[in-house]
């Protein structure tokens, strides 16, 4: 059995030959493992992130596990009016300006940090301990000829499925609404009816773009929703995501295609929702205490005949300081709690430090191997 099979008769919640083992290392690892510059991939793409996780899987020798998405790897829209504001051999630092119409430039309140080590994130300048100037004081065009063009999505995926091949899934995402930050939240309960409003029309426009990706066959529907219970109350996720999410995970169905939704933090209650009260298929990642509130042996005891399960190896604890003696245990322990019947992909919590020791991914996919035979 090819790794792609094994990853979509698992994500169906079906028994493949073994258990899949997919570790999250979509971001940091790959990027380390190019031996360039984070800024290399994640704003000259070079290479594109895709391509680095890609290599990545093969060095270790898991399945594949690849959600994509429009401007895969780029952190930040690039255009005329973009400038590099700082570079050193730490960081570079982009910032947007507007023309004024007395010729003066009048400069973003916010910045892209690209750090050489680390994976990039937008920061405000009002950071405290950023030290980026408020009017930046040197500044110097972007090199744009580094960037390539932005691809469509569809000439992406299929670029990247070829790429792929046998050896993993490739999926394609589905936005959902529902608050992602604090002034998101207080906006919800300070005036919900025009919260309630957006919600509809990013639902109209959610479930149109559920039926474009199906009809390009991709392994996977990827609904994204980092921190889904971190954010919302119940009540708030009732209102504004579960309706979306029922409609979005029916179009897949209809289309016998496997619908995962990712949520790292507490999830625990999203399961049960899930699995009773929508068409998903698969979830993702079932983070255990203190990040998460997932105990696995009880979320497959009690959802696993309906709802199939991608987890949940601490990231921290056992896959960055621990020794692959623990990772063999903390994996056996998760495929004794979890593969019983199928449907369960071995797999970590959200996102592989950038230092996790090579050794234990190695070890995860040891174990998968030898320990995960059906």
């Amino acid at each position: 059995m090819t790794s792609r099979e094994r990853m979509v008769l698992a994500m169906l919640n079906k028994q493949p030959d073994m258990v899949p083992v997919a570790p999250d290392i979509s971001n940091m690892v790959p990027a380390r493992l190019t031996g360039k510059p984070f800024w290399d991939i994640y704003l000259y793409q070079d290479p594109p992130l895709w391509k680095a996780y890609i290599h990545a899987m093969r060095k270790y020798g898991f399945d594949g596990w690849l959600p994509l998405y429009e401007s895969y790897g780029a952190e930040e829209a690039v255009d005329e009016y973009t400038m590099i504001v700082e570079e050193s051999p730490e960081r570079v630092v982009t910032r947007r300006y507007a023309p004024g119409p007395d010729g003066e430039l009048r400069w973003s309140d916010r910045v892209v940090v690209y750090q050489a080590d680390q994976t990039p994130a937008s920061k405000s300048v009002d950071t405290p301990g950023l030290n980026v100037e408020r009017v930046p004081s040197w500044y110097r065009p972007i090199d744009r000829d580094r960037i390539p063009q932005v691809e469509p999505l569809e000439e992406l995926y299929f670029k990247v499925k070829s790429e792929m091949g046998e050896d993993g899934v490739v999926g394609l995402s589905v936005w959902i609404p529902g608050p992602g930050s604090p002034e998101q939240i207080y906006e919800y309960y300070d005036n919900p009816e025009e919260v309630r409003r957006r919600a509809r029309e990013m639902e109209e426009a959610a479930v149109a773009r559920a039926e474009a990706m199906c009809s390009l066959k991709p392994d996977f529907i990827f609904i994204p929703y980092s921190g889904c219970f971190v954010w919302n109350t119940e009540e708030s996720f009732r209102d504004l995501c579960l309706p979306t999410l029922q409609k979005v995970t029916a179009i897949a169905k209809k289309h016998g295609i496997p619908s995962q939704m990712h949520s790292c933090g507490p999830s625990r209650r999203l399961v049960e929702i899930c699995a009773n009260e929508t068409d998903l298929s698969s979830i993702n990642p079932l983070e255990m205490p203190p990040m998460g509130d997932c105990d696995l042996a009880e979320v497959k005891a009690k959802f696993g005949h309906r709802i199939s399960l991608m987890g949940n190896l601490h990231t921290i604890d056992t896959m960055l300081k621990g020794s692959p003696d623990d990772v063999e245990k903390a994996a056996r322990e998760a495929i004794d709690a979890a593969a019983a019947g199928g449907g369960f992909i071995l797999s970590t919590g959200d996102q592989c430090g950038r230092d996790t020791p090579d050794e234990n991914l190695y070890k995860l996919v040891e174990v998968a191997r030898e320990y995960g035979k059906y």
